[in-house]
């Protein structure tokens, strides 16, 4: 009895070795993507995770936004803990400075915004070991300086909250670590190469104020590089997302745990992703090179109450303080010149650092341990040459299998001699050719019909089971591939169908390389990288196939040899030849000629093929030749004879070199695709982009199986289809939220101060957001008005406004009235000057530290702002190009007024508007209908921000 060969390319070695790998590559990057490393048991000297959990503990006990009391609490109490570490290190005096910043202020615009922010921020400098020179030096080395030195690092983190959540990862994690790394760079056996700069600024929630009020301090010239640490989620893992530069990418490298790709920064890069950081001021606006390291997800917590120290945990602040800790130890140790401007840079002025220029980088890690990065050039330069080697590398292959007569790729037939034979050999190398591309069409046009489908019926059920989603899509390629490829297979089988399949891979794989070498040479993205390896790895598995082919018997041996009558010269169309041939029944003795069999009950004879015979004796003089003897194994039930001469262990190479690559790198930007997208359409993004993109990379994922499926019986793709039954059902009639995956509606109230009439605003998804007005106990029996909103990043959305509770954050209402008295929350005169297009608005708000001035919409704005006490700075832009129609006031000092005086074109109307002050502490009871929306919401629903302000008290003014 012939023993079953465990690696032979049959139903059972494909099925096991398939499953294998697929189920522990996926079970390995969800363990890697969904659990945080724990924390070590000792930690390096200077760092104190408890210290740094109590830390965290105490800052987010309230709401603190900038425009809080809360908010200087905490800013106490950090400016407390800062000065204590200084204290109980042996590293001091002239080594670290502390900076207490109430004296920055900033005046800059943005499109047709201008802002005027004061900052708070809290600055601690850690010179050198070897920094020669002082590091800080306010009154020789002004703002905007230009510095040609090795330059500093800058760590960054902010300390305010948004006035709906308490920050525990946004930015609670990375305020506490920059606590931790003061600690660490202060131990003497720490103490940094380069200068460190600590900064924990206020006021980025509202416009990335703090890092604007951080530029105009004479300390921000001195770094070169930053790291800037950010969250954007509820716990799990910091991921690097963007950086500048490969030169700084490589310092995260000594992250003992890294968690990152490149696509995400092509997403910021490209405007995708639509909210910013800080990293935006230090790398655009400052010159810095550096990177972001944040957490993600989920994001339905973000902003929220939920942004909690009980959401998150200490292997989170480990993760993202031990990866800070090797990227700001690697690149404070960096004493090159790197990150240094030459001297022959003469540009006009800036503003900017010089910190030379850095190469575009293409990074990602392999299951948290290892940190891949190299330059987007290395990457384009590989592209080109296997889009040139590879096609001429199997072109040689193909004219080395006819050289060698063993080409049987789109061959038909073969001849003993010559094609002038009568009866040609039959070699049925088309078949299978088309079979691929057709099956992958078919299997892809499913998922991307499921994605529609999801869209129509239920499109927000990615918001809470992503997936589901997943199993759903990658349930229904699978099943839809394997139905036709392995009906096509049992109906004509073909020893080719894996070569001619990842020969289609190959032109696919080859057309997306193309693609994405045009995309990293002409518009700098990098995201493609798994195009690079996704194509060599289908061509090294294609080569395989090349090279087993020249195990086959030349093309005129198998076609003697068939002549001969040991194998038949030809096979039916049908894969059911032997099954056929054995329910033929055998011809009786009696019926015996002398073209019988001498087998019996064998058809197969020689009688057949004596006409072919005899003419080929004529034709070469009756040659008298050895019979032809060939080693042929049974080939695989109804496929080509010759075939049986192949090795039947190869394909098993070719799975590992075409799936485990795919499936690791497609496998981790779609977990991360995941995590960063599919519950943004509740923000007003688009459902549907979510959706294509899972298909899409279902497609991407699967693929690579396409060679190997039609060997599976019908017992795995049987599971696999039930699988896709049950969570189609699922997904179509799942209820979208849950506890744990919140719908966020978004929360104002506006309030006309000169009436006392107040208006409180929902904004969340059509159909949802309804549903929750009308069940708040303020709404009932009031007009409910929903509408469009009007920011266009949020026209996927419905507004729904009603008469709410009165805002209490000035003066308290009666406890059995709605009614207060509004109009002393807000003050302003406006002094017209002699000239008819100047005056001075002066603005002063009750409670509050952050006032408005819109101008109506019909008037082209105002085309220069002043702001009494702002610094002028020729790096920023008080008014923009079109001029501004929105100036946003931030003062340091509670109740404090601005006088702003503001210039409109001559030629234009006087401007008229509202000016408006926000109160955003919600941490008193001072804003009732918050409160009540927060109480009594659906457990499936959160309430969040709109925008800086919870309440927007405002008052008509014309000059």
């Amino acid at each position: 009895m012939a023993r079953l060969n465990p690696l032979s390319f049959t139903p059972g070695p494909v099925i096991f070795f398939t499953c294998a790998v697929y189920i522990a590559l996926f079970a390995a990057l969800l363990t890697v993507h969904l659990r945080v490393p724990d924390y070590p048991s000792k930690t390096p000297d200077g760092v104190n995770l408890t210290q740094a959990w109590s830390d965290l503990e105490k800052i987010t006990r309230r709401f603190h936004p900038y425009n809080s009391h809360a908010n200087d609490d905490v800013r106490d109490y950090l400016l407390t803990r800062v000065k204590s570490i200084i204290a109980s290190k042996k590293l001091g005096g002239d080594q670290v400075e502390l900076i207490d910043d109430n004296e920055s202020n900033a005046t800059f615009s943005s499109g047709s915004t201008t802002v005027y922010f004061e900052g708070t921020n809290i600055i601690v400098a850690i010179r050198g070991s070897e920094d020669d020179e002082p590091y800080h030096s306010p009154q020789s080395s002004p703002p905007g300086e230009r510095r040609l030195d090795n330059g500093g690092v800058l760590v960054n983190a902010h300390y305010d909250s948004v006035s709906s959540g308490y920050g525990a990862t946004d930015d609670g994690v990375g305020v506490v670590t920059v606590l931790q790394l003061l600690s660490y760079f202060t131990e003497s056996k720490n103490w940094p190469k380069r200068t460190v700069i600590l900064l924990l600024n206020n006021g980025e929630e509202d416009f990335l104020n703090g890092a604007k009020a951080f530029m105009r301090h004479p300390i921000s010239q001195i770094a070169h590089t930053f790291v800037n640490l950010e969250g954007a989620g509820a716990g799990g893992r910091a991921t690097m997302f963007r950086s500048t530069d490969t030169e700084v990418t490589r310092y995260y490298k000594a992250s003992s745990h890294p968690f990152a790709s490149v696509v995400s920064g092509d997403g910021f890069k490209k405007r995708l992703i639509r909210s910013e950081t800080d990293y935006k001021v230090f790398y655009e606006e400052l010159g810095l090179r550096g990177l972001d390291i944040a957490f993600m997800e989920p994001r339905a917590r973000y902003h929220t109450v939920e942004d909690s120290t009980r959401e998150t945990s200490l292997n989170s602040v480990w993760h993202m303080l031990s990866a800070a800790i090797a990227t700001t130890s690697g690149l404070a140790s960096d004493t090159s010149e790197q990150f240094s401007g030459s001297e022959d840079e003469h540009e006009p002025y800036t503003g900017k650092v010089k910190t030379g220029h850095g190469t575009d980088a293409v990074w990602f890690d392999l299951f948290g341990k290892v940190f891949v990065v190299f330059q987007l050039h290395t990457m384009f330069a590989l592209c080109v040459t296997l889009l040139v080697v590879a096609p001429l590398f199997l072109i040689g292959l193909t004219f080395g299998l006819s050289k060698a007569d063993k080409n049987y790729l789109f061959a038909r037939k073969a001849y003993m001699y010559s094609s002038d034979d009568d009866h040609p050999v039959h070699l049925y190398g088309w078949r299978g050719f088309f079979r691929f591309p057709i099956v992958f069409s078919i299997a892809t046009a499913v998922v991307v019909g499921l994605a529609y489908l999801m869209v129509r019926l239920n499109p927000l059920i990615l918001y809470s089971s992503p997936y589901a989603v997943w199993s759903m899509m990658l349930s229904a390629w699978f099943s839809v591939a394997w139905f036709f490829s392995r009906g096509a297979s049992a109906m004509r089988p073909s020893a080719l169908q894996r070569m001619y399949a990842l020969i289609w891979l190959f032109a696919g794989s080859f057309a997306l390389l193309a693609f994405v070498t045009v995309l990293s040479n002409n518009y700098q993205v990098a995201g493609g990288y798994f195009a690079l390896f996704y194509f060599a790895g289908i061509f090294l598995a294609l080569v395989l196939s090349y090279l087993e082919l020249f195990f086959a018997p030349t093309k005129t041996a198998f076609a003697r040899y068939s002549a001969q009558g040991d194998e038949p010269v030809s096979r039916p169309l049908t894969g059911t030849t032997t099954a056929a041939r054995s329910e033929e029944p055998p011809i009786a003795d009696d019926d015996a000629t002398e073209t019988t069999s001498l087998l019996r009950g064998d058809r197969r004879s020689f009688a057949r093929h004596s006409g072919r015979r005899d003419s080929i004796d004529d034709e070469n003089g009756n040659r008298d030749e050895e019979p032809v003897q060939l080693d042929l194994k049974q080939p695989y039930p109804g496929e080509q004879d010759w075939s049986g001469k192949l090795p039947g262990w190869l394909w098993l190479l070719q799975l590992l070199l075409v799936a485990p690559i795919v499936v690791i790198l497609v496998g981790q930007i779609a977990l991360l695709l995941t995590s960063a997208l599919h519950q943004t359409p509740a923000d007003g993004n688009s459902s549907l982009f979510v959706y294509l993109a899972f298909a899409l990379l279902t497609t991407l994922l699967l693929a690579p199986i396409g060679p190997f499926i039609h060997r599976f019986t019908w017992h795995v793709p049987t599971f696999v289809f039930l699988v896709c039954v049950a969570t189609v059902i699922y997904n179509l009639v799942a209820f979208p939220f849950s506890r744990e995956h919140r719908l966020k509606v978004y929360f104002v109230q506006q309030v006309d101060l000169a009436t006392g009439n107040n208006r409180v605003s929902l904004t969340g998804v059509d159909g949802y957001v309804q549903r929750i007005v009308a069940d708040l106990p303020s709404a009932q029996g009031e007009q409910i008005n929903c509408t469009t909103p009007e920011a266009a990043n949020r026209k996927e959305l419905m507004t729904c406004t009603w008469p709410g509770l009165p805002a209490q954050v000035v003066t308290r209402a009666s406890r059995f009235s709605n009614k207060t008295d509004t109009d002393g929350w807000l003050d302003f005169s406006i002094t017209t000057s002699n000239k008819t297009n100047e005056a001075t608005i002066s603005v002063a708000g009750q409670n509050t530290r952050a006032c408005r001035i819109v101008v109506d919409s019909h008037h082209s704005g105002v085309t220069n702002v002043t702001v009494a006490g702002a610094v002028s700075d020729p790096r920023f832009k008080a008014v923009g190009e079109t001029g501004s129609r929105e100036i946003r006031l931030w003062h340091r000092e509670w109740s404090h007024p601005w006088n702003v005086s503001v210039t409109w074109p001559r030629e234009n109307s006087k401007p008229s508007g509202r000016i408006i002050c926000l109160w955003s502490d919600a941490n008193a009871g001072d804003i009732p209908a918050f409160d009540e929306v927060q109480h009594y919401l659906p457990v499936w629903a959160i309430p969040s921000k709109i925008s800086d302000g919870l309440v927007e008290g405002f008052k008509y003014f014309q000059v």
